[in-house]
């Protein structure tokens, strides 16, 4: 039975994956600041190419960061709406190990090759894991993948001092070539399809799959401090600061 996936880790991505790893649709957007507006036409085009009912799905799959708050929300919320509504699980798969798993299939990487996957985090930063392979294909066609380092946010340049002797990868990676020397070829963002595979095979491991997000810092917009009381010194609004 089918399983639906989608990420808003970075760009919208959706696909709809057969129990045996098959990929039976995928709809992208490149959207960046309007995940919530994106997300909902790319589930339902792709439900009505893979010929799916949403009411056949066995499970949905959502990618978990790390990404900045807002945009990886969405998919989240998302996700756990369709899986409340349908009465099936939802899978939490951290969204960089999507793509270091899909770097290893797409650069032919071998067993104890490492991969460090760099990802947009903004503010000039990136987020980054390191990860070695176990196993070049594993259940469901999908690598098997041991994290040996992060996740972590921070300076492209911290991120590099854990690179060496790892092949580099993501959209980080590119963003940041004075430091992080990522290959050619290489998968940039999270592929649903790929999402997808890693939960089943992980559902059918027996392994947690929580959905709790990476955000890994902050949020951008907080309370800045609590409302005085008048006998204080008189009554102060409590207003968002906006993190610089």
């Amino acid at each position: 039975m089918p399983v639906l996936a989608l990420d808003t880790s970075a760009s919208v991505t959706v696909a709809v994956v057969a129990d045996d790893g098959a990929r039976l649709a995928r709809r992208d957007a490149p959207e960046r600041r309007r995940h919530a507006e994106a997300l909902a036409p790319l589930v339902e085009e792709a439900l009505a190419e893979a010929g799916v009912d949403r009411r056949d799905l066995t499970a949905v799959a959502v990618g978990t960061g790390p990404a900045p708050f807002t945009g990886l929300r969405v998919g989240l919320v998302t996700a756990r709406a369709l899986g409340f509504a349908l009465g099936v699980p939802v899978l939490g798969v951290p969204s960089l190990d999507a793509v270091a798993a899909q770097a290893v299939s797409d650069l032919g990487l071998e067993p104890d090759d490492e991969v460090l996957v760099a990802t947009d985090a903004r503010r000039r930063e990136v987020y980054w894991a390191r990860y070695r392979v176990v196993a070049h294909e594993g259940p469901h066609a999908v690598p098997v993948l041991e994290t040996v380092a992060g996740p972590d946010v921070g300076p492209a340049a911290a991120a590099a001092e854990h690179a060496a002797g790892a092949v580099v990868v993501g959209e980080g990676a590119e963003l940041y070539p004075d430091v992080l020397d990522a290959v050619d070829d290489a998968p940039l963002v999270p592929d649903a399809a790929v999402l997808a595979r890693l939960a089943v095979a992980r559902r059918e491991a027996g392994a947690d799959q929580p959905t709790e997000p990476l955000y890994l810092r902050r949020p951008d917009v907080h309370e800045a401090a609590a409302r005085k009381r008048a006998s204080d010194g008189g009554a102060v609004p409590v207003e968002a600061e906006r993190a610089r």
